[in-house]
């Protein structure tokens, strides 16, 4: 006889795990279908120059720090050289009142009128007492010295103290500034990651060409130069067309934006200082409307310089990725000023 038994219901547990394993695969798909579309390569580019230009800031800012750190660093050497020859001319005197105080210490220390009253030749008491009062006098003048180089040696070593206050601070600006250019570029290059190698090997590829054509393109009119001095120093610059931005270099095969700047200027034998922030306040502040080639011009609240080369263009080292270019002053960012060196 057939048997005839109920089927086995599913338990509750496994229900339950049927049902969110299904919900769970329902929850993927949709958020699947709602994800955000891999950006587009045009859409990386313009976010990755977003970033470099945000890294050169810091650079800029890291560049400064870093030329004043060696500027008080050479500072401190100084006068801690000089605290050292302080000192060793205090233990020079210190000495020579030591040798007064013997001399005197030799010559007995009694009271002069029971001296002169137990010296069997009055006459030679004189001439000792004369001498007494001699070292007397040296000894006195020894002290002033002492106390004079004392108290210069305080000041000295205060200075230095407050110098390698300075230098910490100077140190731990470098390195925040570092971290920050660092985490920006860092940043870029995971951007970049997101293409494919042949899509990030022709992105610079057309960086490159793009650099090297705008020499070509560019037209510069005939515009008469700042001076003689900033013919040279832009003739220059124009020979570094194509080379690549590469943070806080100075050339000659590789620069920032104020690395380029000093180099060129350099090359025709003008001595200027290291960063955008500094390099505005040299030379001759002039209006837009009166550049001439050769002129330093900046943009973007002093982060970003380049040298007017004619016709609204000017000649610089853009960002990283980049390379040494001509490029409209309407593209690269909000003016700021222009100075004639």
């Amino acid at each position: 006889m057939a048997s005839h038994r109920r089927p086995k219901q599913p338990s509750r547990a496994r229900v339950t795990v049927l049902t969110a394993t299904a919900a769970a695969a329902v929850a993927l798909t949709s958020q699947a279908a709602h994800a955000d579309p891999k950006p587009t390569k045009s859409e990386v580019k313009a976010k990755v120059d977003k970033l470099y230009h945000e890294a050169e800031k810091a650079t800029e800012k890291y560049n400064g720090a870093k030329e004043q750190q060696q500027k008080l660093e050479k500072q401190v050497g100084a006068l801690q050289d000089k605290v050292a020859r302080g000192q060793q001319e205090l233990n020079t005197l210190r000495s020579g009142l030591g040798s007064l105080a013997a001399a005197q210490y030799r010559s007995g220390g009694i009271d002069p009128s029971v001296q002169l009253f137990l010296a069997s030749d009055p006459d030679t008491f004189l001439d000792e007492a004369s001498a007494l009062d001699q070292l007397t006098a040296k000894q006195t003048e020894s002290l002033e010295k002492i106390q004079e180089k004392q108290r210069a040696l305080a000041q000295q070593r205060k200075e230095a103290q407050d110098k390698l206050g300075d230098l910490a601070d100077v140190r731990k600006t470098l390195g925040e500034n570092k971290k920050k250019s660092q985490g920006k570029l860092a940043e870029a290059q995971r951007l970049l990651n997101t293409l494919t190698a042949a899509e990030r090997a022709k992105m610079a590829q057309d960086e490159q060409r793009a650099s090297r054509a705008a020499g070509d393109r560019v037209e510069l009119g005939n515009e008469a130069p700042a001076s003689a001095l900033g013919a040279a120093a832009l003739q220059a610059a124009s020979t570094r067309v194509g080379k690549p931005y590469v943070r806080s270099a100075t050339g000659p095969n590789a620069f920032d934006c104020s690395g380029l700047t000093q180099w060129a200027y350099a090359q025709a034998g003008a001595n200027i200082t290291r960063t955008t922030y500094t390099q505005i306040n040299q030379g001759t502040r002039i209006a837009r409307s009166a550049l001439k080639p050769g002129d330093l011009v900046f943009f973007s609240n002093t982060q970003h310089v380049g040298l007017y080369a004619g016709n609204n263009t000017v000649l610089h080292a853009p960002y990283p990725g980049a390379y040494v270019r001509y490029e409209s002053m309407n593209t690269i960012g909000s003016y700021q000023a222009a100075v004639r060196i």
